[in-house]
C-alpha cells in the first residue's frame, strides 16, 4: 500500500467507552500503523489533519439538532463510514427518552429547561445518513473492532455476527442459565460479540450487542412470563442498552 489510510473518530452523544475500546488496542494499533494513520481521534491526540477521510469511526448517538448537522458534514468528509456501539447503532441507553416526553426529563434535571437544546427522541447513526457498517455492542469488540479495520485496509467488507449469545455459551461450556438455573437471560436473542462474558459469571446476558435480525423475542418472552416475571420486569429487561433497536 502506497499511501496509508486515513482514520478518523468521531464522538456524538456518548460515554466515550466505545473510543476508549480503540485505544485500548495500544500494539495492535501499532502494528496497523504502517498502513494507518489516525488524522482525527480528540480522544488520542490534539493533533487534527484535514479531511477527506477514508474511514470514519463514530461514536454515540444523535441527540440534538447541532449533532444532526455535523453527522451529516461527517458523511460529506467520510469515504466510509461505520457506527460504533449500541449508541451509533440504536440510540444507546439514553434512548430510554424516547418512549416519554422530553420535558418529563428536563423539567426534573435542569433549573431553566428552557435553555436545553435537544431532539425528542435518541436515533442512531443511519437514522440520519448512509452508514457503511454498523459494529455493535456496549462496548463494542476490540476482536470485532481490528476486524473491521482490517477488512477496510483490504478493500473487503467487514462480516457480521449474526448468531447469539447461546452459541458463545457453548463454545465455552457454560449450563444454561435460563433452562438450568431460571435465571432471566437475553442471550437466545442477542447477537455475539461479548464471548459471554455475563452468563460465563452466572449472571443473565442484558443485550449489549442487541437483538439478532431473526430474534424470536415473542418465544423468550413466554419463557419469562414462566419464570414469574411480571410485565414491568419484562419491559425493563428488554429496554435497555439498545432500547430502541431498529426492526429487522
Amino acid at each position: 500500500m502506497s499511501k496509508k489510510l486515513k482514520l478518523a473518530v468521531w464522538k456524538f452523544t456518548s460515554c466515550d467507552g466505545c473510543q476508549l475500546t480503540i485505544l485500548d488496542c495500544e500494539d495492535d494499533l501499532l502494528t496497523l500503523s504502517e498502513f494507518l494513520e489516525i488524522a482525527n481521534f480528540a480522544e488520542a491526540s490534539s493533533k487534527v489533519l484535514k479531511g477527506p477521510y477514508d474511514l470514519s469511526l463514530v461514536e454515540g448517538s444523535i441527540t440534538t439538532p447541532a449533532e444532526v448537522e455535523k453527522i451529516k458534514e461527517v458523511r460529506k468528509q467520510s469515504r466510509y463510514l461505520v457506527a460504533i456501539g449500541a449508541c451509533a447503532t440504536s440510540g444507546g441507553i439514553q434512548a430510554l427518552r424516547n418512549f416519554t416526553l422530553v420535558k418529563n426529563f428536563s423539567e426534573i434535571v435542569y433549573a431553566r429547561p428552557e435553555y436545553i437544546q435537544t431532539l425528542e427522541k435518541s436515533t442512531s447513526i443511519s437514522a440520519h445518513i448512509l452508514v457503511d457498517f454498523e459494529l455493535r455492542g456496549c462496548p463494542i469488540s476490540k476482536k470485532q473492532l481490528l476486524e473491521t479495520i482490517s477488512a477496510f485496509l483490504r478493500g473487503k467488507k467487514p462480516e457480521s455476527n449474526d448468531y447469539s449469545v447461546c452459541l458463545d455459551c457453548k463454545l465455552k461450556g457454560n449450563s444454561c442459565l435460563l433452562i438450568r438455573q431460571k435465571i432471566p437471560c437475553l442471550g437466545p436473542i442477542t447477537r455475539s460479540g461479548c464471548d459471554a462474558l455475563c452468563p460465563s459469571f452466572n449472571r443473565g446476558c442484558f443485550g449489549c450487542f442487541g437483538p439478532l435480525e431473526t430474534a424470536n423475542s415473542e418465544a423468550l418472552i413466554r419463557d419469562f412470563k414462566e419464570l414469574g416475571l411480571s410485565q414491568e420486569e419484562i419491559r425493563r429487561l428488554f429496554r435497555s442498552f439498545t432500547a430502541n433497536p431498529k426492526e429487522g
